[in-house]
C-alpha cells in the first residue's frame, strides 16, 4: 500500500524556499528520487504562505519510508533543515483505490 507525506517546512523569510533550492541544487532530492521504492518527490508553496514549503513524498510501502529513513542522506537533510533552523509538520496518508466513475467530481 502506497504511502504519501506531506511535510510542511516553515521557517523565517525565504528560509524554506532556500532550503528546496539547495535541496535541488546540491542532487539530494534526485538522489531520493532515484530510491527504488520513491514513487514521487516535489516541492510546492501555498499562494497564502510564503514562509512555507510543502513537499508531497511517496513511497510504495512503509517499509520503503523506513529504509530511506536509514540512508545518510537523512543526516544531510537534518543538517540543511539546521541550517535553515526550519520547523516541521507532517501529514501521512495510505493509498486507497478510488473508481472515478463513483464520483462525478473526479475529472479525468
Amino acid at each position: 500500500m502506497a504511502i504519501t507525506l506531506h511535510l510542511f517546512y516553515t521557517g523565517k523569510g525565504d528560509n524554506a524556499f532556500q532550503f528546496a533550492k539547495e535541496m535541488e541544487s546540491k542532487g539530494i532530492a534526485d538522489q531520493i528520487r532515484n530510491e527504488k521504492d520513491n514513487l514521487s518527490y516535489k516541492y510546492y508553496q501555498p499562494f497564502d504562505d510564503a514562509h512555507t514549503v510543502l513537499l508531497i513524498d511517496k513511497w510504495t510501502s512503509q517499509e520503503a519510508l523506513n529504509a530511506h529513513h536509514g540512508t545518510k542522506m537523512m543526516s544531510e537533510i537534518a543538517k540543511l533543515r539546521n541550517k535553515y533552523d526550519l520547523k516541521m509538520k507532517v501529514e501521512m496518508f495510505h493509498q486507497i483505490n478510488v473508481n472515478p466513475e463513483n464520483d462525478k467530481y473526479i475529472r479525468k
